[in-house]
């Protein structure tokens, strides 16, 4: 039996399935928030001159992706050249169909037709490594190498629940949950994947305003391109995913935004660049080299006088396909909520740096929260958060990011210091803090784990 006992195998198969070169870029954007008035156009530089010691052992990567905003710096690495610039000139950027897909195909790694690593939602790199959602429960050791982004993430309401007072607070709507529980028609909601990012920001929210997700509420996995599918036709009330899907129910009609993650858990880490470990292993260089091109491409992200052009580039046919029009507003943190509206670039996605300092490095205590949040809904037992640290140390791989960020020329000032971000808060005003896990599992009402 796996620690993610609740999900057999075939769940899952079933729910799944439905730099000195470089450095005038990197030090203007380095070292303070984003500019959001600044003209100055980021430039695409060409081929830095390697170093033998900073030459790719080789040119070719295959990395996945799913069609939402946390792929892009992935995305303009490729289109934009950073991925060549560093000697990586054979980067296959490959669509996922889904979350599910692309576990698949990083179980078999590119030798066997899948990818090498890319996108992933957390814990997933943890749980392909522990071999807790793979065949056969095999352990496919998995390197955590960047964060991708914070924020980007919503809520969706079917429009049948307008004006039941859902939205960031649930404060007083326990007797609406009841009575459809009641009734035999649970209120439905929607994930990508199990036990990941989307599901924890769901039960979250659900949980902080009384309501159990396990009870009160019925979940279900759906790929995030069919969301909108399914909430025109009725087979669920609410889902949680990347944009633009969210903001695509509001555009076409068919629902409203309750919550953006970015009000549940300000500044939250959400997707994450991840590896197999053998490949990282074999070819450090060339990770370093990656590593190098996308902590660009987040930086030219992160420049909202790109993100007319990043919303282009992305709506095209072989990446998102979806209108232009329905990615650029959120990106500018314009969000029609379709209840309320938001104008707030705070709140929108961010790449490189947030209002809490730096986006791309992957802190440990995040994973720790993840993994914390796993033992609260019963996903793993208690007893893992006794080495947790150990866990940790092992997926997380910050020192690569750290040399890699040395060698673009990223000043050291810009390097976080320490593996924690310290203590952080949610809009219900509960705290995490990391040196102290269980106390903040004592402090939450509702869950499933026995302290």
């Amino acid at each position: 039996m796996t620690d993610f006992s609740r999900f057999s195998r075939r769940r899952f198969l079933l729910t799944a399935g439905a730099s000195a070169a470089g450095s005038i870029l990197l030090h203007g954007c380095l070292g303070n928030p984003p500019d959001f008035g600044s003209n100055t156009q980021a430039q695409i530089s060409s081929p830095v001159k390697l170093t033998p010691e900073q030459k790719p052992e080789t040119s070719k990567v295959k990395l996945g992706y799913i069609a939402i905003i946390e792929s892009a710096p992935l995305i303009i690495a490729k289109e934009k050249g950073f991925f060549a610039k560093y000697g990586m000139t054979e980067v296959e950027v490959s669509k996922q169909a889904n979350w599910g897909s692309a576990r698949d195909n990083v179980e078999i790694g590119s030798a066997g037709g899948g990818i090498d690593g890319g996108q992933w939602q957390m814990p997933m790199p943890y749980q392909i490594s522990e071999g807790l959602i793979t065949k056969g429960n095999k352990k496919i050791p998995m390197y955590v190498l960047a964060q991708l982004n914070t924020q980007g993430n919503g809520i969706a309401i079917a429009n049948k629940h307008l004006g039941k007072n859902i939205n960031l607070k649930l404060d007083g709507t326990k007797s609406l949950f009841d009575g459809l529980k009641s009734s035999g028609n649970k209120f439905k909601v929607a994930y990508t994947f199990p036990q990941a990012n989307q599901e924890l920001w769901l039960r979250y929210w659900a949980a902080a305003g009384g309501i159990d997700p396990d009870n009160d509420i019925s979940l279900l996995t759906v790929p995030a391109a069919q969301t909108v599918a399914n909430m025109k036709t009725g087979s669920m009330d609410a889902f949680s995913t990347g944009d633009p899907w969210p903001y695509r129910i509001v555009a076409e009609k068919i629902g409203f935004v309750a919550a953006l993650t970015a009000e549940i858990w300000k500044n939250h880490p959400e997707e994450y660049l991840a590896m197999r470990a053998d490949w990282v292993d074999q070819h450090p260089k060339a990770t370093k080299a990656i590593l190098k091109a996308i902590m660009e491409a987040q930086q030219w992200c992160d420049n909202f006088n790109n993100r007319k052009e990043l919303s282009e580039i992305l709506s095209r046919r072989d990446y998102f396909n979806v209108p232009k029009e329905v990615l650029f507003d959120p990106f500018m943190g314009k969000y029609n909520m379709g209840e309320r509206v938001i104008d707030d670039k705070s709140m929108a996605p961010y790449y490189w740096k947030d209002q809490k300092g730096s986006v791309s490095y992957p802190y440990k205590s995040h994973d720790l929260w993840f993994l914390t949040e796993c033992v609260r809904w019963g996903f793993l037992p208690k007893e893992r958060l006794a080495n947790a640290k150990t866990l940790i140390d092992k997926v997380n791989r910050e020192d690569l990011w750290k040399q890699a960020a040395k060698e673009a020329g990223i000043p050291d000032a810009d390097i976080p210091k320490s593996t924690s971000r310290g203590v952080e808060e949610f809009f219900d005003g509960v705290k995490f803090d990391p040196e102290n896990p269980e106390a903040y599992l004592k402090s939450l009402k509702i869950k499933k784990v026995k302290l």
